[in-house]
């Protein structure tokens, strides 16, 4: 009997755990592009990758990366993207897995990021690139011919070493689906920003927790954080070796109160590859977010503004 009713009860769990998943689901709005300008999509391995384009064509390239996160997306661009777009060519993509570009229940990893950033770059006539935290790895480590490198906050790791069960759970149907609801959940969004995201959180605007809302709640979301949060996303290079042997030019770009990746670090790596390292204060791990105007006088004076 007693076997009987927990069996009974793990039973009504799941399907009380399926249910509301499937009203969060239902009540999620679709996702609209976070960026203004042309939306396109890039072919990929039989996937849609989602970018957003604006500039004039004839300005120099200029690509943005977004880093990877539990609501990842190119709008991690929003505050400088319209302006950058005055002065360059300027296009964002959506990592596979993140944003409005297909989300295929593959088990992401390092390597698939670095083909794909080697293969989208390779597309853009001697592009500079801006890249963000761990996605700065991968494109370090697929090594595209570029004009220039401004990378935010950059790291060769976004999780603990790489746990399998981890990554399998929230893989999982019903179960792994609430337990990333949970991580998705505005509270737990809300709690990222303020401990490891931003300065001052009040920089964040209602709005946009509302998109990281709806993005980390899009069919299929789960599937490429479960890499990232179980460390399958985790860069397998030594940053400072592969950094001192880039031939373009590279920036640093660090927020002075970054605790993920300490400044220390970025001190570090300025020193062994010999880049330049800007340090915005008052700022975290977003300092383009942060403090905008301060990064776009960065980006025009190395990359410089066309005449």
């Amino acid at each position: 009997m007693k076997l009987r009713n927990v069996v009974g009860g793990v039973v009504a769990g799941t399907g009380l755990l399926a249910a509301a998943n499937a009203v969060l689901s239902r009540r999620t709005p679709p996702l609209e592009p976070a960026l203004s300008g042309e939306q396109h999509t890039y072919r990929w391995r039989g996937m849609d990758v989602h970018y957003t384009e604006a500039g004039d064509e004839d300005d120099p390239n200029l690509l943005l990366l977004h880093g990877v996160n539990a609501a990842a997306s190119n709008g991690e661009f929003r505050e400088v993207f319209d302006e950058l777009a005055e002065d360059y060519h300027v296009i964002a993509p959506d990592l596979p897995g993140f944003g409005m570009s297909d989300r295929p229940p593959l088990r992401y990893s390092a390597t698939l990021y670095e083909d794909f950033i080697g293969e989208f770059v390779a597309e853009f006539d001697d592009p500079a690139v801006v890249a963000s935290s761990l996605t700065a790895s991968y494109l370090i480590a697929a090594d595209p011919d570029v004009s220039r490198l401004i990378l935010v906050c950059p790291s060769e790791r976004g999780g603990p070493e790489p746990k399998e069960w981890l990554r399998e759970l929230i893989r999982a149907p019903v179960i792994g689906e609430a337990v990333f609801n949970l991580i998705g959940s505005k509270p737990s969004i809300r709690y990222f920003n303020a401990d490891h995201g931003y300065a001052d959180p009040s920089r964040v605007s209602d709005e946009w927790i509302d998109y990281e809302w709806r993005t980390a709640h899009q069919q299929n979301a789960r599937f490429a954080p479960a890499s990232f949060i179980s460390g399958y996303l985790n860069e397998d290079i030594d940053l400072e070796t592969e950094l001192a042997d880039v031939d373009a030019p590279v920036t640093l770009v660090w927020g002075r109160d970054s605790d993920l990746v300490p400044l220390k670090r970025g001190r570090e790596l300025a020193e062994a590859a010999d880049c330049k390292l800007v340090v915005f204060d008052d700022t975290k791990l977003l300092p383009h977010v942060e403090f905008p105007e301060q990064f776009l006088s960065t980006v025009r004076e190395d990359v410089g503004i066309p005449a």
